[in-house]
């Protein structure tokens, strides 16, 4: 009978497949995207309940200042997984003991911050060979899965945190955590499109010991050092200190409170990596592309794709700083798996003088990426990090309306810690709606700006210029406020919040 009921399953979801299947092949592609969509999917999935233990409790490094969390650390197969694919969750514990893995999925939840998905365990630890330095200064693991998971169908888009923690000794003390994270996507045609800077964080990774494409003996700015996604995320390493990034790359750092945000106001979005975008047409089903945070490693591929889905008509929106800034071709691991080793291939920038002086004092580079400016309306310059106030330039425009805001009313510290400007002076329509100064520490002043300039379908493309962005749009469990350069973001902030809802109700409409 089970046999029986097993086969009838598989015969009425074949059915099923084949009736949608010859649907669409009557419906138009827009009536097509529209079938599978679903616009209220993250609503419904906020009303669930949050978690109140999600954050990590107990972290150690190796030493004081160190970057590794040796007593239990992990990472993921993939930068990102579709519902019904399979991931394999890598771990290592020192000394050998038992753990477990609890994976919760980031979003809003009630100002919870995070809902647990699936706890898995317990399992047995053992510790893992950290790798010699290979070609190229290249830190490859190749440990063995503690788990393979396949993502459950009903797990929407997100980013996943596998919150690692050591079991209990018999005293009760003695466990330890971390975290691996990975992102869950899909092809829904949903109104926003939010692409995590993951390329940034793996550049920026120190694991295990100061190793990053910045560490390689030859300089910290030249195409010398590879650097790989098998390995665990360190503690973040750059600005400030904060514990909980260990293991979460810099999604809680610089990106999180932007989903937090979108997600308590019930947006249509879907997540995706940097490498998702290296494939063509990814994100044409989306009405709006969001770049957020800290956006600076791009693969060439996926530059054009975003310059594909601008003139299709979708709104870009970069929410960041730095962006666009470094070619970062994507190679396959030494194992032959995609996408999983990058390296500074080169500047973007054309022959823009910024480009050119990266590329005389830091060269020769294998690659070179056309003027970023042209796609996002605003440039990396030199130097490009320091903090600042955001200064309204234009209050009539639309994205300041029910702010109350007037020419020259600043909001404090929001430009940070790295920005854009110099804009180019002929893309047409082009629109600097905020401008000011940023200091290193009151002094090396660069002047930023912010722009908007409308697109070829009636679309248009907006650049908040700066990382700190976020930071003045929630506060979420998890998060802490960074500093740099002697200037801060203040944290929420009433304006911040509605040109953002400005921003984006126009960009969805």
């Amino acid at each position: 009978m089970k046999e029986m009921n097993s086969d009838r399953r598989k015969l009425l979801k074949g059915a099923v497949a084949t009736s949608l299947a010859s649907l669409a092949g009557n419906l138009s592609l827009e009536d097509a995207h529209a079938a599978k969509a679903d616009p209220d999917l993250i609503h419904r999935e906020n009303l669930k309940e949050g978690a109140t233990d999600w954050q990590l409790t107990r972290v150690q490094l190796d030493k004081r200042a160190g970057f590794r969390s040796p007593k239990i650390e992990g990472y993921c197969s993939k930068q990102s997984v579709a519902a019904g694919d399979t991931i394999d969750i890598k771990v290592s514990t020192r000394p050998e003991q038992e753990f477990k893995i609890e994976i919760f999925r980031t979003g809003y939840y009630g100002g919870r911050g995070a809902r647990l998905m699936k706890t898995i365990g317990p399992l047995q630890g053992k510790a893992q060979p950290v790798p010699k330095p290979g070609k190229k200064n290249l830190h490859e693991c190749h440990w063995d899965s503690a788990v393979t998971l396949t993502i459950p169908d009903d797990w929407p888009s997100g980013v996943y945190l596998g919150r690692l923690s050591t079991l209990k000794d018999k005293t009760g003390y003695g466990y330890w955590q971390s975290y691996v994270v990975f992102i869950v996507k899909d092809d829904r045609p949903a109104d926003i499109l939010f692409q995590c800077s993951d390329n940034t964080w793996q550049a920026y990774n120190k694991w295990p010991s100061n190793y990053s494409v910045y560490t390689h003996p030859k300089g910290n700015q030249g195409p010398w050092a590879d650097v790989s996604f098998d390995r665990p995320y360190a503690k973040y390493a750059q600005i400030y200190e904060n514990p909980q990034s260990i293991g979460s790359g810099e999604w809680l750092c610089f990106e999180f409170p932007f989903a937090y945000w979108l997600e308590k106001h019930g947006y249509d979005v879907t997540y995706c990596s940097n490498s998702d975008m290296v494939t063509p047409d990814h994100g044409l089903k989306c009405k709006s592309f969001l770049s957020v945070g800290h956006d600076e490693y791009w693969d060439i591929k996926q530059y054009e794709s975003v310059v594909k889905m601008r003139d299709a008509g979708v709104n870009l929106l970069f929410f960041s700083g730095n962006s666009v800034c470094w070619v970062t071709p994507l190679l396959d691991s030494t194992d032959g798996r995609p996408k999983r080793i990058m390296f500074r291939g080169g500047p973007y920038g054309g022959k823009y003088k910024y480009a050119e002086d990266r590329e005389r004092d830091n060269g020769p580079f294998p690659f070179r990426g056309p003027d970023e400016g042209y796609l996002m309306g605003s440039r990396n310059v030199d130097p490009v990090n320091g903090g600042g106030d955001w200064v309204c330039e234009l209050p009539d425009h639309w994205i300041f309306e029910n702010t109350g805001m007037k020419k020259g009313d600043s909001i404090p510290g929001l430009i940070g810690w790295e920005y854009h400007g110099d804009p180019p002076k002929d893309i047409p329509g082009l629109e600097v709606v905020a401008k000011g100064t940023a200091l290193q520490g009151g002094v090396n002043p660069q002047q930023w700006t912010a722009t908007i300039y409308p697109g070829p379908k009636d679309n248009f493309v907006f650049n908040a210029s700066t990382i700190f962005w976020c930071q003045d749009l929630a506060s979420p469990p998890g998060h802490m406020l960074p500093w740099s350069h002697w200037s801060r973001p203040h944290g929420p902030d009433e304006r911040v919040q509605q040109i953002t809802h400005n921003i984006m109700r126009r960009a969805i409409s």
